[in-house]
């Protein structure tokens, strides 16, 4: 697909798209939206979101799939009287002169506890703050943007603390993104990612941090023998995170030709040290979950959610990377809600899992379907592919800790089952395997609202 000229629409105040160019409307229709409808490319609905709720336009370029096809474009949104505008331009394939993976970190926007617009000089222009009701740590994030909203001629750093950053604020922002938080009147630990809107200032992400309140409240350290994985989970994933999202930040940076023209030899080097960046991180990452769910202080925050929600989320967040093997993710209806109790950010991150599982291993050209279902005790979701399945004695130990099945060079580190079905426990629900036919079927379970 070549650039075409640039195509327009317009959302009303729900973001449901109420107008649109022929174009947009067939984007629309090809990813299984209504026009009118709510639109039905997921990080396309997050700006758009993100715009009306800020006031303040937006521009990014961000991936869809376009008749099984991955695109990428430039998103303009403008906020209007009664909704937003939308103009999209630059269609291109992915991989002809646009990043593979697009700058819109839909999980992070998704989980994010307050989302902030920066100026250049990274002083707060808004504020959304959208943490659940009685989750920890809401009445200190509350007061925060309460603070950042009266007070905007202030740099944001300076009514928090950056742990381990002295220096006077403000700093580059490569310099504090991804920076641990303490925010004043919370004892959980938080984490900034600045996400840059080109020359027009910065997204600010709150996430809560996934070790970091255990780093608080943890009890004195066990002996080194016994403690080699907490020490890579609280005190080197910190350390570490930084450095390698700032490779990966440069290597895409040189892959995509941003810096200026390069051979295709070396901008295939880049997108190499890129993706063992991401693999990398990724590890790094696991290994932080590893020290927070095996901690006797682990306690997730329960939160009211829809299973359906989650899949769907989950599904669109994934939709790219399984395009690139011809998978199709069948998710839930958009009409169908499995209301549960569960903390939605761990949830959705053992949905990705499931799925990123389903599409690695599953054969080419098949499907991965999510289902949910439930009563009023009980909540499920259920994530089957159409591959091989699992023996009886690989469904036995698939969830134990590092166990590979065997595999090896497909970019696992063993963990993200183990973790899984920790996470899913610890939200008194649990995670299984069923062998009811080919392929696998992983059904993870949650209480349902009458528990909550």
């Amino acid at each position: 697909m070549s650039t075409i000229v640039a195509v327009t629409g317009q959302c009303d105040a729900d973001d449901r798209l109420i107008e649109a160019d022929e174009a947009l409307a067939g984007l629309q229709a090809r990813c299984g939206g209504d026009l009118p409808g709510v639109l039905a490319v997921p990080a396309l609905l997050a700006l758009v979101r993100h715009t009306r709720v800020s006031g303040v336009a937006q521009s990014r370029i961000i991936g869809a799939l376009d008749d099984g096809k991955p695109v990428g474009f430039l998103a303009s949104v403008t906020p209007v009287a009664g909704g937003t505008h939308i103009e999209l331009s630059q269609w291109r394939l992915m991989g002809d002169g646009l990043p593979d993976a697009a700058p819109v970190d839909v999980l992070l926007y998704q989980t994010a506890a307050l989302h902030a617009l920066l100026d250049t000089d990274q002083r707060v222009l808004s504020v959304d703050l959208r943490v659940p009701d009685g989750a920890e740590g809401d009445r200190a994030l509350a007061d925060l943007a309460a603070h950042w909203r009266a007070d905007r001629d202030n740099v944001w750093s300076r009514s928090v603390e950056l742990v381990g950053v002295a220096h006077r604020q403000p700093l580059h922002w490569r310099l504090i993104d991804d920076t641990a938080i303490r925010i004043p009147g919370s004892a959980q630990m938080w984490r900034a990612r600045l996400l840059p809107r080109g020359d027009v200032g910065f997204d600010l992400l709150i996430l809560p941090d996934a070790i970091g309140d255990i780093a608080e409240t943890a009890a004195p350290r066990a002996e080194p023998e016994q403690s080699w994985s907490r020490m890579i989970g609280r005190d080197l994933a910190p350390a570490l995170r930084q450095p390698i999202n700032r490779i990966v930040a440069n290597a895409e940076t040189i892959r995509t030709r941003l810096a200026g023209p390069l051979v295709d030899e070396y901008a295939g080097y880049a997108a190499d040290i890129a993706e063992a960046g991401r693999h990398l991180l990724a590890l790094v990452e696991d290994l932080a979950d590893l020290d927070a769910v095996e901690a006797p202080e682990f306690n997730p925050a329960p939160d009211r959610i829809d299973l359906s929600d989650c899949g769907r989320r989950a599904a669109g967040i994934l939709a790219m990377r399984a395009a690139e093997r011809g998978i199709t993710l069948i998710s839930p209806d958009e009409d169908h809600t499995i209301p549960a109790t569960g903390e939605f950010r761990r949830v959705l991150q053992i949905l990705l899992n499931l799925i990123t599982n389903a599409i690695r291993y599953g054969p080419e050209r098949s499907s991965v379907q999510i289902e949910t279902g439930g009563d009023a005790q009980t909540a499920w979701v259920a994530v089957s592919d159409q591959g091989a399945g699992l023996s009886a004695d690989q469904a036995a130990h698939v969830f134990d800790k590092f166990e590979r099945l065997g595999r090896t060079g497909d970019g696992g580190s063993g963990l993200g089952l183990y973790i899984s079905r920790r996470l899913a426990r610890a939200m008194g629900g649990d995670l299984v395997v069923a062998q009811d036919g080919p392929g696998a079927r992983f059904v993870l379970t949650l209480p349902g609202r009458a528990n909550a």
